[in-house]
């Protein structure tokens, strides 16, 4: 930050924004709301209704627009745009929000809109999260904690990205989809359909093609867990009945005790816009 940053000078000055570091170039526009110690550089704009957490640090030519809140000690880098409004072309200007947890970082060029009506009026993204440079997060899209974009991922509206996912550079993810808990996307995938939880989803179009067991490894799964997991995508993706008679079978078997195998079932059974994404068809 410059020497010569300076507390924003409004007669809506909070304690905690006196302690912030604005640079004199930066617009924090009167209303917004400002944590303590954030630290806000040189040509960013803020916008009247943005909340931004404690210990937030804007590097440069970031801009925060709309019923925009930002989590404590999230890092913004340059050339981030957040909250402007959404591209829907059914947007009419209703109130909606986006929301963004604590302890996450945007990389330069990401952009994230508001919800909609026709979606809840609101985009969630949870702690913790990493969006690497130029990756995008469509309307009312609920994005889980922990999570990685690497650079230039395309998140359409109206998505759910469960908690620890990654998203391979490139890769792009249809309006309505949803990516279970754990689940790897690799990059330049197109994905078009539901991958279920600790899923591996990989091609253009993406097709499901084993266990993120690397991911679980690292997030110290133990070997009954894996292999619980390992049996039931065994089951539930063979080549013999339908998938409702495959999961009907897991649910009948031991393995449907394992919480994680449970999450699978709930996951497939739940409703959906989109298909389960399948594994590819070997020839």
């Amino acid at each position: 930050m410059s020497k010569k940053a300076k507390p924003a000078a409004t007669k809506s000055s909070t304690t905690k924004r006196a302690t912030a570091a604005i640079h004199p170039t930066a617009i924090v526009d009167k209303g917004a709301e400002i944590g303590a110690g954030v630290e806000i550089g040189p040509f960013c704009h803020i916008g009247a209704k943005v909340k931004v957490g404690d210990g937030v640090k804007l590097i440069s030519h970031v801009v925060l627009a709309g019923r925009t809140t930002i989590g404590n000690n999230t890092r913004i880098f340059p050339f981030a745009s957040l909250g402007h409004e959404p591209q829907d072309l059914k947007y009419k200007g209703e109130a909606t929000t986006l929301t963004i947890g604590a302890n996450c970082t945007i990389r330069e060029g990401v952009t994230m809109n508001p919800g909609t009506a026709g979606g809840g009026n609101v985009t969630f993204v949870g702690d913790g999260c990493t969006f690497l440079a130029n990756s995008h997060v469509g309307h009312d899209c609920r994005v889980g904690s922990h999570v990685i974009f690497s650079n230039n991922v395309m998140l359409a509206g109206h998505c759910t990205v469960g908690d620890f996912v990654i998203i391979g550079g490139g890769a792009g993810v249809h309006q309505f989809s949803r990516i279970g808990h754990h689940a790897f996307i690799g990059g330049l995938a197109g994905v078009e359909n539901d991958v279920i939880p600790y899923g591996m989803a990989l091609g253009n179009r993406a097709g499901l093609a084993g266990l993120n067991i690397i991911g679980m490894k690292r997030l110290n799964f133990n070997r009954e867990q894996i292999h619980n997991l390992r049996q039931a995508y065994r089951l539930l993706f063979s080549n013999e009945g339908t998938l409702a008679e495959r999961l009907a079978d897991v649910e009948d078997d031991k393995i449907a005790s394992d919480q994680y195998v449970r999450e699978i079932l709930n996951f497939i059974k739940a409703p959906s816009d989109r298909s389960i994404c399948m594994p590819r068809q070997s020839n």
